[in-house]
């Protein structure tokens, strides 16, 4: 997934947000830093919202249904990762995945794991704290193996 997925996927869901927040588009323009004009554009599928708009949405709307339907339960997560493509910064508590990820490796108290829905990678630890987030397969097998090895 990259910028241009994420704001492709989303523009198409700004209205059922919209909508699902209670909002008219005057406001919804308002809050997303948009004119009215520009909102209808979007919604109406002939324009897509720039990256910024997209990362407003995500981040002011992040407890939404139908952006979490869109990309899992931590959707600033899957922000981070894609702006950065990979994140490495250990110690940010995660709800350990239960839902939205597969287990893909598990060892010396690490776990690979990889969301359902954002096909993004990340590393947490036994107690939930993810180390690390990329959407590269080979990128995050190789820092599970280095944190898995205490390399």
């Amino acid at each position: 997934m990259d910028k241009q997925m994420l704001s492709d996927s989303l523009s198409a869901k700004i209205k059922l947000v919209r909508v699902e927040q209670g909002y008219t588009q005057e406001r919804m323009a308002s809050i997303l830093g948009i004119s009215k004009k520009t909102l209808v554009q979007i919604e109406k599928g002939r324009t897509r919202a720039n990256w910024t708009t997209i990362v407003a949405l995500c981040s002011l709307f992040r407890d939404s249904e139908i952006i979490q339907n869109e990309l899992g339960e931590d959707v600033l997560e899957v922000i981070e990762t894609v702006a950065l493509e990979t994140v490495e910064r250990p110690k940010k508590k995660t709800l350990g995945g239960k839902v939205w990820w597969t287990k893909i490796h598990k060892k010396n108290g690490f776990i690979l794991q990889q969301n359902l829905v954002s096909k993004h990678y990340r590393i947490i630890d036994e107690h939930f704290y993810r180390y690390f987030s990329s959407f590269n397969k080979e990128e995050a097998l190789n820092k599970f193996h280095e944190l898995a090895n205490g390399s």
